[in-house]
């Protein structure tokens, strides 16, 4: 049976609702029922599931590991949103401005525990690759973190700093899940690693156009406040190439945007969006957009399996890419 990206979406859905966080103390374990709560698209574990699904039909001996990629994903969140400051997710307070930043801090740490809780319920027999996935994704993951906050003080950043950052920070885990989904489906070793490689280059078109809808989208449909990449000087690809590619007024006008530290929020960002209109920055990061999504479909046509059991995942993907703004 292939189960559709709908069926594995209720499945998560169902299994993170039977969570139990509802102990003491409650001021630790609130927020991460909070969050888990608020919804996402739960892409992550759907992967998973995928991966699995890919090479088996018994896609129950994923749930675990799955719970414990969205939990991870979620702690993940919670540190982000505070030190970028954002105060929305998914169209709610973030944990640091609902609580505030220690609890941010120390519930996120406990689904950190919490995820390897999970993780380590996969039969013994997958266990130490899976580990070693989950682990050395784990890092990866703070890596790009770290090279994320990095960028905020320095306006060198080149493209290829900016997809390395975002290949640790994001699609690392898009392609963990993936991976560890297919261990869990009895997949070769080349067919795990063909199916990582696709999840790395969906995982960069997948942060680019979260890059786009941050300048280019709405409120509500994102789940985001738009702008907030250019409130808090993110070096996305379009502030790189738009820092490349300006006149010298233009450019000027951006740096001297990120280095003042009173503003207007909704000018500076009118102002920045006018000079990335200018530059046709938005059709510049769709053709960038498509490259890595063709990439990740050439991956995906060398997996070693029929073609018609790839078909949700392929469907699945193409909607991630033209999701609405």
């Amino acid at each position: 049976m292939i189960y559709s990206p709908a069926d594995l979406e209720a499945k998560i859905n169902l299994a993170i609702s039977e969570l139990d966080y509802k102990k003491e103390p409650l001021s630790l374990f609130e927020p991460i029922e909070y969050i888990l709560s608020i919804g996402g698209k739960r892409l992550r574990p759907i992967l998973a599931y995928m991966g699995t699904n890919l090479f088996s039909n018994d896609i129950d001996k994923t749930t675990y590991p799955a719970l414990a990629i969205e939990i991870f994903h979620n702690f993940s969140l919670l540190h982000d949103d505070l030190m970028d400051n954002a105060s929305i997710r998914r169209g709610e307070q973030t944990v640091h401005k609902k609580w505030n930043a220690n609890t941010a801090v120390l519930s996120g740490d406990a689904m950190l525990i919490d995820a390897y809780n999970y993780i380590t319920k996969v039969p013994s027999n997958v266990l130490s690759p899976i580990l070693e996935v989950f682990t050395e994704t784990a890092m990866q993951v703070c890596e790009g973190q770290q090279y994320d906050m990095d960028f905020e003080t320095s306006l060198n950043v080149k493209e290829s700093d900016y997809i390395k950052m975002i290949r640790l920070k994001t699609a690392v885990l898009l392609a963990a899940s993936l991976k560890i989904g297919a261990i869990l489906g009895g997949a070769s070793n080349e067919d795990a690693d063909k199916l990582y490689d696709f999840g790395i280059n969906i995982g960069l078109a997948f942060q680019l156009k979260d890059d786009l809808l941050d300048v280019y989208g709405n409120t509500l449909s994102f789940g985001k406040e738009i702008g907030g990449d250019i409130v808090s000087n993110k070096k996305t690809f379009l502030l790189i190439k738009a820092l490349e590619n300006s006149n010298e007024s233009d450019k000027a006008t951006l740096k001297e945007w990120i280095v003042t530290e009173r503003f207007d929020a909704n000018t500076k960002i009118n102002a920045v969006k006018k000079i990335y209109d200018g530059l046709n920055l938005e059709l510049m990061t769709d053709k960038l957009i498509q490259k890595y999504y063709l990439a990740a479909l050439n991956c995906l046509s060398e997996v070693d399996i029929p073609s018609d059991r790839k078909n949700e995942l392929l469907i699945y993907t193409k909607d991630l890419m033209n999701r609405e703004k």
